[in-house]
């Protein structure tokens, strides 16, 4: 049994969902979102709530409860409260700063990176060091995130690069003499 699977999914104020098919629809004062449910689930909208149940015993219809029941809840949180990942660069020279939709990040390279800022999330740098990446889909968010920081990953001498505000990151002790 699913531990996730099991939990309903509760719509926040001003949350509608409508499910027709295997299409799910979240509306919410932040937009609209959608989401498409593989055969092994039924998912059903009674009132402010939300519930995913399994089709079967299969292994895959499993797997498929608890992700489905997951989607669906990042699909109300995003359209009522939005997703947010915060970055910070560490190390000298290092900036952002944004000039339209991009994002131009000087890292120690040769040249100055233009990060191009996809449809759907919005990138804002209010300080050279800090970068905050918004927007009401989860995966997204996060991948736009992850895409920023891999210019350039924080290393673990002096700990120089693009982290997550809060990461730890592990240092280790230079070489001795």
């Amino acid at each position: 049994m699913s531990r996730i699977g099991k939990k309903p999914v509760e719509l926040p104020a001003g949350v509608t969902a409508s499910v027709s098919g295997q299409t799910v629809e979240v509306k919410g004062p932040k937009g609209t979102q959608t989401f498409k449910a593989t055969d092994d689930v039924t998912i059903t909208v009674d009132g402010n709530v939300v519930t995913v149940e399994p089709r079967g015993k299969s292994k895959r219809a499993r797997q498929q409860w608890g992700m489905s029941r997951t989607m669906v809840a990042n699909l109300a949180t995003g359209v009522s409260e939005g997703f947010k990942k915060e970055l910070e660069l560490s190390g000298v020279g290092y900036r952002a700063q944004m000039q339209g939709k991009v994002l131009k990040l000087s890292l120690g390279y040769s040249h100055d990176v233009n990060f191009e800022v996809p449809e759907g999330v919005t990138v804002t740098s209010a300080k050279p060091t800090e970068i905050t990446v918004e927007g009401i889909d989860a995966q997204l968010v996060g991948q736009v995130a992850a895409n920023i920081r891999a210019w350039r990953k924080p290393e673990p001498y002096k700990g120089k690069g693009i982290k997550y505000k809060g990461e730890y990151i592990f240092r280790k002790e230079g070489k001795k003499k």
